[in-house]
C-alpha cells in the first residue's frame, strides 16, 4: 500500500493534465477509480521551457536541446558520434555475411509470459510448437526451406544453433524470423557444436553492448539461417528437475 501511495503521488504532483481536478490518494483509493476529464488542459512537452528557456533550463550541460554534444564529443568513441546519424549495424541484411546467413531474426518478448518467468507453466506452454519455442517464418521463406507450418526446425549462425516450432504466416516479412526470448535454456553438443533444443534465441545473438557510450542490448537482432530438421528431435529436457542424491543413504 505504501507504493502504491507513493506512485500515486509522484503522478499527482508531477501531471500536467488538470491538477486541480485530481484528487488526493486516500479519496481515489475510497473511491476506487477516478476519470480524467476529457476537456483536462493539453499537454505540450517542453512547455516551461519552451517558455522560458533561460529559467526552465533543461538537464542537459547547456540547459538546452542538444543536437551537438560536446560532452560526448570528448569521449571520442568511435561507435557513437556526437551528433545524430546513422551505423551500419553489425548484422543485417545490408551485410557481407548476409550471404551466408540471409535472414534477419528478430527477438521480440514471448506473448505468453514475461521473459523466461513461468517458462514451465501452462500460460507459457501454449505459444509452444512441437514442444519448443515458436519460430515465424514468412510463407516464401517457408516454401524455399521446405518448411511446413509445425515442423521443428533447426535456426542456426556462427555462434550456435537451436530448434524451434514453425509458425509458417506473412505477420513477418520475407527474409525476416521472429523467435521471442526467454525459452529455458535445454543445450545438447559439444562447446565446439553448441545447440539448444528448446529454443533459447541467446545461442544467436552477439553479446556485445549497443555502442561504448550505452552498453545497451544489443541482442534483438542477428542473421541466421533456418532448415527442416532431418531426422528424429530430441527432447526437451529443460523442466525435467535433477536427480536428488540422499547422502545419508550414500555416505
Amino acid at each position: 500500500m505504501s507504493w502504491l501511495r507513493h506512485i500515486y503521488d509522484r503522478w499527482h504532483e508531477q501531471v500536467r493534465t488538470n491538477q486541480a481536478a485530481i484528487p488526493e490518494f486516500d479519496r481515489f483509493w475510497q473511491e476506487g477509480w477516478f476519470q480524467i476529464p476529457q476537456h483536462a488542459e493539453e499537454y505540450v512537452l517542453f512547455a516551461d521551457f519552451r517558455a522560458d528557456p533561460e529559467r526552465h533550463r533543461l538537464a542537459t550541460p547547456s540547459g538546452r536541446i542538444e543536437l551537438y554534444s560536446e560532452l560526448i564529443a570528448g569521449f571520442g568513441y568511435d561507435d557513437c558520434p556526437p551528433h545524430p546519424t546513422w551505423l551500419e549495424p553489425s548484422e543485417w541484411l545490408g551485410a557481407t555475411s548476409a550471404a551466408i546467413y540471409p535472414l534477419h531474426l528478430i527477438s521480440s518478448q514471448p506473448r505468453y509470459r514475461l521473459h523466461s518467468q513461468m517458462d514451465p507453466g501452462p500460460v507459457s506452454e501454449q505459444g509452444k510448437v512441437a514442444g519448443r519455442e515458436a519460430v515465424v517464418i514468412n510463407p516464401a521463406d517457408a516454401v524455399r526451406r521446405g518448411i511446413a507450418d509445425g515442423d521443428v526446425v533447426r535456426v542456426y549462425n556462427g555462434r550456435g544453433a537451436c530448434l524451434a516450432g514453425a509458425v509458417v504466416a506473412d505477420t513477418v516479412s520475407p527474409g525476416v524470423l521472429r523467435l521471442s526470448c526467454g525459452a529455458w535454456y535445454d543445450p545438447l553438443g559439444s562447446d565446439d557444436d553448441p545447440l539448444c533444443v528448446h529454443g533459447n534465441v541467446n545461442m544467436l545473438t552477439r553479446d556485445h553492448g549497443g555502442s561504448k557510450l550505452s552498453q545497451g542490448p544489443s541482442c534483438a537482432s542477428t542473421l541466421v539461417e533456418i532448415e527442416r530438421l532431418s531426422g528424429p528431435a530430441p527432447p526437451v529436457r529443460a523442466f525435467v528437475p535433477p536427480p536428488i542424491v540422499d547422502s545419508a543413504a550414500t555416505a
